[in-house]
């Protein structure tokens, strides 16, 4: 191949790259769109929203003591490999992404030594007075980012009220103590309201006419003083005063 092929090649090479970039420039110039100064309309994702939500299905969830006097400890063991990859749950284990959970139940929260809490949970845990109650527990684990805003923690959440109450009780067994399971169904005895009723100041049914009743008699007790005048009057045959006519009243 002599010079002149080589370079018709690569003038054919040129001559294609110059077309394509000069189309392309065509292209752009008819048609050029322009993004608008404002939009027609925004997408707002409302994370309160969600946490609302995720309140409110707390707030309206079945009570964690019902749950976990039917919960199973052995299939939360199963349930906790969703969290093995963070967490570590034996005595003494290491921290991971989140801290070891041995004598989780009932800890106060933000508390392990040595790992390094964000500070949405150290606002949560209040010094050190807020704990992981049972209840608190399940509302966590329902929707972390939901129960405590900014936590660091990306798990999704357990919507599942039997793989919630698993979990827990099998974390609950993860201690030297247990923390005794919290009673089930635990309401105020019936009848209260009814034995509080009468405090209210309200007599008992027929005391307040059995009171009224004198009040009724006292038209009677006045009866006499209507004979005031007839006794006023001199009985007849009476002698008049001196100096006075017979038969003329007293004045």
């Amino acid at each position: 191949m002599d010079s002149f092929e080589v370079n018709k090649i690569l003038g054919g090479l040129l001559g294609t790259v110059f077309i394509i970039f000069s189309v392309g420039i065509a292209s752009n110039s008819l048609f050029s769109t322009h993004a608008p100064e404002k939009p027609g309309f925004i997408i707002e994702a409302a994370e309160g929203d969600a946490g609302g939500a995720a309140a409110g299905g707390a707030a309206e969830a079945t009570p964690i003591a019902d749950l976990l006097a039917k919960a199973d400890a052995k299939a939360g063991e199963a349930v906790f490999k969703k969290c093995a990859a963070c967490h570590s749950i034996e005595k003494g284990g290491p921290n991971k992404v989140g801290p070891d959970l041995w004598s989780i139940v009932d800890r106060p929260v933000a508390s392990h030594e040595g790992f390094s809490y964000s500070g949405a949970m150290k606002e949560f845990a209040s010094g050190g007075s807020e704990k992981w109650t049972f209840d608190n527990l399940n509302h966590f684990l329902i929707s972390p980012k939901g129960f405590v805003k900014g936590t660091a923690m990306g798990f999704a959440g357990l919507k599942k009220d039997d793989e919630r109450a698993n979990l827990i009780a099998y974390m609950r067994e993860q201690a030297d103590s247990p923390v005794p399971l919290p009673e089930a169904g635990a309401a105020a005895p019936e009848g209260e309201a009814t034995e509080a009723a009468p405090a209210e100041g309200a007599a008992p049914t027929g005391t307040a006419p059995a009171d009224a009743a004198p009040a009724e008699q006292a038209p009677a007790e006045a009866a006499p003083a209507e004979q005031a005048p007839a006794q006023e009057a001199p009985a007849a045959g009476e002698a008049a005063p001196e100096g006075q006519p017979a038969g003329q009243p007293a004045e």
